[in-house]
């Protein structure tokens, strides 16, 4: 029997089997399924509406950078192939050809002029990262000029960070600006994705299950056999490790340190180490006259240096080091992800003395002898023992009389509270890829200003001494006379106690022995480096 075919029916036969062919060649011999999970939860698919690290990475997994990081941290082409610094303050950049996003949508110019000024919107979290890349000018469909105003020392830092979406896409699906995050619209960019890398959305359920599947139509390489990633929100320590235990998960992100000992002992798991760039401190709010909540009325405690000086003399260190972090924790004096930041000096990297004596002599100096009450807001699921951290903290502060009600929240509900001011007292954790203070000092340390400066200065810090050093810093094109800059700048910090600092985070990943995969100091899980075995 001979089966006859129109002309029309012909030609979409033969697309459906190029299409299968092309398919099943992409795909791994052996399809690969890869299962992970974390105490929190994406807090967005928008690649611009969150600037946290969980948030940035499984969205990194779809959406895609100009220039990213390898394995050893490099700054390498994605989708830009080559750049080129043309002047003082001016880049240009040539675009990788024949990219599809997931749609099928062409990748060109128009779609990196669209993302970096969709970034660079006031809604964005990652705001001051854009800006810091200038003005995009489309020279051609595979060029891009951008044109800054000042001069940028990290200006391919700030590349590495900023996703770029399909411009058609967006505009079909009325999401043209950033999700309005910290006042929960709804948004669809929120809960799909349409970007150019290796992993495809296939389903986002908040708070339940995120699916990835392999990018058939990806422009590159991908080195691992994973070829659907199950991620899964455990916020529980005991169902995280029992979870890997029984082999329902691959793997966990973030170990609760009570449980790391006996995994390194457990058949067929195995324990990977690492510092991340990444500090953990308090914040507080030295703006408003009366605080939010605290039972002090008519003035604001933290206003006064002796009381910010107090609580960071009040805090053992070494107690949350041992006991709580299990030695997995380094602590600091320096409000910096990294000591590359502070150029490894020991004078910024020192901390002040335990001193609980001193503590209570400065607290009666500023006039609280018997102490105040305020709260303190926390996550519960975003660092390695926040809360924990935080119900410590209350312990020791008690012994100067400063009596801390915790406020313990997830990640989605803590961020948006924090990122509208409406705190009196905060835990924080700050770092990423970038172990250059520019991205510290705009966010965090500087006043909050336009263009996004100060967006995570919560607490609403203001000195314009240090605003003037962070803005003289950030156009010193010479090195030598930066650093002069920087280490004034963190000294300055330092003394005048606008924040307290904690440690770094030591960050162990507990794996299922059959599974490789690439630890780096930022704490990114980079699902196309995955081997299964």
């Amino acid at each position: 029997m001979k089966l006859f075919l129109n002309r029309p029916t012909f030609k979409r036969a033969a697309f459906s089997i190029c299409l299968l062919v092309a398919v099943v060649c992409a795909l791994p011999l052996e399809a690969k399924t890869f299962r992970w999970t974390d105490q929190g939860d994406p807090n967005t698919m928008d690649p611009h509406a969150q600037n946290e690290l969980l948030t940035n990475a499984i969205n990194g997994q779809t959406y895609e950078t100009l220039v990213n990081r390898d394995k050893q941290m490099r700054v390498v082409a994605v989708l830009a192939t080559e750049w080129q610094q043309t002047g003082p303050k001016q880049w240009v950049f040539k675009l990788r050809r024949n990219v599809k996003f997931h749609d099928g949508g062409a990748f060109t110019a128009d779609d990196v002029v669209f993302s970096v000024k969709r970034a660079q919107d006031d809604l964005s979290a990652i705001r001051s990262y854009a800006l810091g890349l200038g003005e995009p000018r489309k020279v051609d469909d595979f060029t891009v000029e951008f044109n800054l105003k000042d001069v940028n020392p990290i200006f391919l830092e700030h590349a590495t960070l900023v996703q770029i979406m399909s411009k058609a896409w967006c505009e079909k699906n009325n999401a043209t600006r950033p999700q309005d995050f910290k006042n929960r619209q709804d948004s669809f960019a929120a809960l799909n994705a349409n970007g150019t890398g290796p992993y495809v959305l296939k389903t986002r359920q908040p708070d339940v299950r995120t699916v990835h599947v392999l990018n058939p139509a990806y422009w590159g390489k991908v080195e691992g056999n994973v070829t659907e990633v199950i991620f899964t929100p455990l916020k529980s320590d005991p169902t995280r490790t029992a979870a890997l235990l029984s082999n329902e998960v691959d793997f966990v992100h973030d170990p609760a340190p009570n449980d790391v000992a006996r995994m390194r002992t457990t058949a067929g798991v195995k324990v990977v180490d690492g510092m991340e760039n990444r500090v953990l401190f308090i914040g507080m709010d030295q703006n408003r006259d009366e605080l939010l909540y605290s039972d002090v009325k008519g003035k604001n405690p933290f206003k006064d240096r002796r009381v910010r000086l107090a609580l960071y003399q009040a805090i053992d260190i070494e107690a949350i080091r041992t006991r709580l972090m299990r030695n997995q924790a380094f602590p600091t004096g320096a409000i910096m992800p990294s000591p590359i930041g502070t150029y490894n000096d020991p004078e910024i990297e020192r901390r002040r003395a335990f001193d609980v004596n001193e503590a209570r002599r400065l607290m009666a100096e500023a006039g609280y002898p018997n102490g105040f009450s305020v709260q303190l807001d926390c996550p519960n699921n975003r660092y390695i023992n926040d809360e924990e951290i935080c119900n410590a903290l209350a312990n020791m502060w008690a012994q100067i009389g400063v009596k801390i009600k915790v406020v313990a929240m997830p990640r989605v509900v803590y961020f948006a509270k924090g990122q509208k001011r409406d705190v009196s007292m905060y835990l924080l954790g700050w770092g990423g890829a970038i172990t250059d203070g520019q991205t510290t000092f705009d966010q965090i340390y500087h006043s909050k200003a336009a263009g996004g400066k100060g967006d995570w200065n919560w607490g609403d810090v203001k000195s314009p001494a240090i605003d003037a050093m962070v803005a003289q810093q950030a156009v010193e094109a010479d090195p030598k006379k930066r650093e002069v800059i920087v280490k004034r700048l963190l000294k300055e910090m330092n003394e005048q106690v606008h924040y307290l600092p904690l440690h770094r985070q030591v960050i162990p990943w507990a794996v299922r022995s059959n599974i490789d995969l690439v630890h780096r100091p930022d704490n990114w899980v980079e699902y196309q480096w995955i081997n299964v075995r």
